[in-house]
């Protein structure tokens, strides 16, 4: 039996939570996401290889395009988190998740995520990954969902943790970090019941 074009998966643009809002990539964003990445940029630089300089409004815009453009061919599935205004409505620009690394055939998924330091210790990045951890499971029909991170970022191991994901073992020299020398990777995961 042939299977579906990924393209053609539905996929909804707009997952709402009890306190945020998680909304697919639009153009026209750049200035937004340029602003949240700076205001970030000391807290996430130990982590993030595309966080090491100010990205320009353009840079963000191109970003953001390219986002969108991965979003829609299904090739990867970002979204930026922001804040839930008491209308119901997008409010502040909370930082990034979204899911990677997709495997359509497996229905394998990555769950990646960055807050800005503002909002650090507040529940937003756990209060993602559980919706993100439903949409693939019920609506996707994810047979595995993954969390990485680099094995020393204390702060991603307790989201993974807090979100029921188990500990499946650190993947030695998996990656080069930030400074470009070999990095352990730590992997929790979910898989299908």
């Amino acid at each position: 039996m042939a299977r579906p074009d990924p393209i053609l998966i539905q996929v909804p643009e707009r997952i709402e939570g009890e306190r945020i809002i998680l909304a697919a990539p639009v153009a026209g964003l750049g200035p937004i996401m340029a602003a949240t990445v700076c205001a970030s940029l000391d807290h996430i630089k130990p982590w993030m290889p595309w966080a090491q300089t100010a990205p320009t409004m353009e840079d963000s815009e191109a970003v953001m395009r390219r986002m969108q453009a991965d979003f829609i061919a299904r090739r990867e599935l970002p979204f930026q988190i922001y804040s839930k205004a008491a209308d119901g409505s997008c409010a502040e620009m909370l930082g990034g998740t979204g899911l990677h690394r997709i495997d359509w055939e497996v229905r394998k998924f990555e769950i990646g995520y960055w807050i800005r330091p503002s909002s650090v210790g507040q529940g937003f990045v756990s209060e993602a990954v559980r919706l993100l951890t439903d949409l693939a499971f019920k609506q996707l029909r994810a047979r595995r969902v993954e969390i990485r991170m680099d094995d020393r970022n204390l702060a991603s191991r307790a989201v993974a943790e807090r979100c029921g994901f188990e500990f499946e073992g650190v993947l030695r020299n998996e990656a080069l970090g930030v400074d470009g020398e070999p990095r352990d990777t730590r992997v929790y995961a979910q898989i299908q019941a």
